[in-house]
């Protein structure tokens, strides 16, 4: 869809369901503000059974990051705020699971599989005209 789709993505760990979530996702933002949140969401999400601390100071590795500074936000905490509203803001937004979909502020539950959502950003495009 080139310059006609805006991807946006916001955090939402279920930290009930997976008591690595929120450390995982600040260290994404960490990665981000070195240039490389989707290099460390995609390692994320491979290694999803190792999350904790150690592992993710080896991702932060693995995808280039200055390590040192990566641990150190991570232990001071710098994008927990950031995580923390993304979330406060789902809830809001009607989210209640992962991954949830939003076409031009109206969350889509329909299927996620590549057609019936390409149908549906389509569908949107077409109409903002």
């Amino acid at each position: 869809m080139g310059p006609r789709l805006r991807f946006v993505y916001r955090n939402f760990p279920l930290r009930e369901s997976h008591p690595h979530a929120q450390h995982a996702a600040e260290a994404a933002e960490a990665a981000g503000a070195q240039g490389k949140f989707w290099e460390m969401h995609d390692r994320l999400f491979e290694r999803q059974f190792a999350l904790d601390g150690e592992y993710l100071i080896e991702y932060a590795g693995d995808v280039g990051l200055d390590v040192a500074r990566f641990r150190k936000e991570l232990s001071d905490g710098v994008y927990e705020p950031r995580v923390r509203e993304d979330f406060r803001s789902g809830v809001t937004s009607g989210v209640n699971g992962t991954p949830t979909f939003f076409i031009n502020g109206v969350r889509h539950d329909d299927s996620w599989d590549l057609e019936p959502l390409l149908a549906a950003l389509e569908e949107a495009a077409v109409a903002r005209r």
